[in-house]
């Protein structure tokens, strides 16, 4: 469980990246944070479930005319 007061949210709430992070690989282009949730350069997240959440960075060409 998570030591931080107040808590850092659960891997499966919809603010789960807010957590704190605990490893930080730059180098490898990831983060482990508190919650278990592997957070990817490119936004993408790996749960400790073990499902995958593409990443979902905002595309800069969208509306741009």
């Amino acid at each position: 469980m998570c030591p931080h007061d107040p808590a850092c949210p659960d891997a499966e709430a919809p603010d789960r990246e807010a957590a704190r992070t605990l490893a930080t690989h730059p180098e490898q282009g990831w983060s482990l944070l508190c919650n278990g949730v592997v957070l990817f350069e490119d936004t993408g997240e790996l749960l400790p479930s073990g499902t995958v959440i593409a990443p979902h960075r905002p595309d800069p060409l969208v509306g741009a005319a």
